[in-house]
C-alpha cells in the first residue's frame, strides 16, 4: 500500500480495518512485551522487584506523556496541513517538532541521571525497594530520548501511510526486548539494571529504524528544513494536552490506587494490582491501535473539508469499538485465572487477589474504548479544549473520587470497581460532547 494512496481510498468498513490492522498488531506487540517484562521481573527477581517497578511507573508515564503530546498534538497540525495541500509547510513543522522532542528528552535524561536517588526516595522508605527502584530508573534514564522520540516517529510513520513499517519496527523492538530480558536477567544475572537496559534497547532499535525511514525524500513525510513557528508549537501543545494529561495523570492516579491497595491488602495487593493493570493494558491495546490508525485520517479529511468521510469514519469506529469492547470484556473475565497465572504462582496471595480483582476491574473494558476514541477524535479535529475536558475528567476527576470513596463502602472490591465506575461517568460525558459538536464538524 503506497503512502500517497491511503487518503484517496474509498472509506468502507473493510478499508478502515485494512488500514488499522497493522496499528492494532503494533500496539498489541508493545503491550505484550511490556507484559513479558513484568513476567521476567516477577518470576525471576520476585514480587518485591515487580512492586518496585510499579512504584516508579509514574515516571515512565511522564516520558510517554511527553511523547504523546508531540505525537498526537503535532500529528493533528501536520496532517491537517497535508489535507490543505500545504505539504512543504507540514514537512517543516514535522521536522521542527521532532527536533524539539529530542531536545526535551535530553533535558529530562540529564535530570533523571543526576537526581535518581532523590526521585525514587519519594515513593517509599523501604531501603531494599528504594535500591531496586534506583537501579532500574538510573539505567533506563539513558533511554529517555528514544522513549519520547519513538512515540513521535511512530505516529508520523502511520500518518505517512506506512503503518506496516511501524508494526514491523515494533515487532523487532519486542523481540529485542525479550531476548535481552532473557540474557540480562536470567543468564547474566544483571537484575533490575538488566531489565531496564533490555526495555531501553527494545525502544532504541525501532526508533532508529523509523528515524532512518524519514531520511528518504520519496516519503509523503520526511525530514525537511527547520522552521520554528511559535504558533505551531502552541497549537501542537494545545491539541496534545489531553493525551499528555491522560498519560501523566494515569501515573499519578496509579500511585493513589496502589497506596489504597497497600493500606487494604499490603504488598501482595500491590503486586495483584500490577498484574491486573498488565492484563487491562493488553486488552486496551486493541482500542489504542485502532485509534492510532484512524487519527491521521480524521485530521487529514478535516483539513480537506471532506465531511462525509469524517462521518463514515466516526460511525465505523463506534461499531468496531463496541464489538471489541464486548469481546475483550468476556475474554478478560473468563480467562482471568490463565492470564494472572502468567505473573503469579497459583494459590499465592497475590494470585488470589488478582484473579478476583481482574473480574471486577475488566468491566471497564466495556467503555474505555469509546471514551478514549472521543478524546482522540477531538484532538484530531484540533479541538484540544474538549479533548482535555474528557480526558481530565475520565483519568483524574472521576477516577480519583472513585478510588477515595468506593473502598470506604465496599473495601477492596470498591477499589477494583473504581475504574469501571469512572469509565461509566466518562461515557456519559463523551456521549454528550460527541452529540453536541456533531453539527459543527458534520461528522
Amino acid at each position: 500500500m503506497k503512502s500517497e494512496n491511503i487518503y484517496q481510498k474509498q472509506i468502507t468498513f473493510k478499508s478502515i480495518i485494512a488500514i488499522t490492522v497493522p496499528t492494532i498488531f503494533m500496539t498489541l506487540i508493545q503491550a505484550s512485551y511490556s507484559m513479558i517484562d513484568g513476567m521476567f521481573i516477577s518470576n525471576i527477581l520476585g514480587a518485591k522487584a515487580l512492586s518496585a517497578l510499579t512504584l516508579i511507573s509514574p515516571y515512565f508515564n511522564f516520558f510517554i506523556a511527553i511523547g504523546a503530546l508531540f505525537a498526537s498534538g503535532g500529528s493533528a497540525v501536520v496532517m491537517r496541513k497535508m489535507g490543505e495541500n500545504k505539504t512543504e509547510e507540514a514537512r517543516s513543522d514535522f521536522t521542527t517538532l521532532t527536533l524539539i522532542s529530542v531536545l526535551i528528552g535530553m533535558i529530562f535524561s540529564t535530570i533523571f541521571l543526576f537526581f535518581t536517588k532523590t526521585l525514587v526516595s519519594i515513593f517509599t522508605n523501604n531501603i531494599s525497594i528504594v535500591a531496586l527502584c534506583r537501579e532500574y530508573l538510573y539505567s533506563y534514564s539513558f533511554f529517555i530520548i528514544p522513549q519520547i522520540l519513538f512515540a513521535v516517529l511512530q505516529t508520523y510513520t502511520i500518518g505517512s501511510g506506512k503503518a506496516n513499517l511501524a508494526m514491523i519496527s515494533s515487532l523487532i523492538g519486542g523481540v529485542t526486548n525479550i531476548l535481552f530480558d532473557f540474557l540480562m536477567i536470567k543468564v547474566w544475572n544483571m537484575g533490575m539494571c538488566g531489565a531496564a537496559i533490555a526495555s531501553g534497547l527494545g525502544i532504541l532499535v525501532p526508533c532508529i529504524i523509523l528515524a532512518y525511514n524519514f531520511i528518504d525524500k520519496k516519503n509523503l513525510l520526511h525530514f525537511s528544513v527547520l522552521k520554528f513557528d511559535l504558533k505551531v508549537l502552541l497549537k501542537t501543545m494545545s491539541n496534545g494536552v489531553s493525551e499528555f494529561a491522560s498519560n501523566l495523570i494515569s501515573g499519578i492516579v496509579m500511585m493513589l490506587f496502589n497506596a489504597r491497595m497497600l493500606s487494604i491488602a499490603g504488598a501482595d495487593g500491590v503486586a495483584a494490582s500490577t498484574i491486573t493493570f498488565y492484563v487491562f493494558g493488553i486488552m486496551s491495546a486493541l482500542y489504542i491501535g485502532y485509534m492510532l490508525g484512524v487519527s491521521p485520517l480524521l485530521s487529514y479529511f478535516y483539513g480537506a473539508e471532506e465531511n462525509s468521510k469524517l462521518k463514515q469514519i466516526k460511525n465505523i469506529s463506534i461499531v468496531f469499538i463496541s464489538v471489541i469492547a464486548v469481546l475483550t470484556t468476556i475474554l478478560s473475565i473468563t480467562c482471568s485465572k490463565i492470564l494472572v497465572s502468567a505473573f503469579a504462582q497459583k494459590g499465592s496471595s497475590a494470585y488470589i487477589i488478582a484473579v478476583s480483582g481482574n473480574k471486577l476491574f475488566s468491566l471497564a473494558l466495556l467503555l474505555v474504548g469509546i471514551n478514549t476514541f472521543s478524546s482522540m477524535l477531538f484532538t484530531a479535529l484540533s479541538n484540544g479544549k474538549i479533548s482535555v475536558i474528557i480526558a481530565f475528567s475520565r483519568t483524574f476527576v472521576f477516577l480519583t473520587m472513585a478510588i477515595i470513596l468506593l473502598p470506604c463502602i465496599w473495601g477492596i472490591n470498591g477499589l477494583w470497581f473504581s475504574v469501571p465506575v469512572s469509565e461509566f461517568l466518562a461515557f456519559i460525558l463523551s456521549t454528550y460532547y460527541i452529540k453536541k459538536y456533531q453539527k459543527e464538524y458534520n461528522y
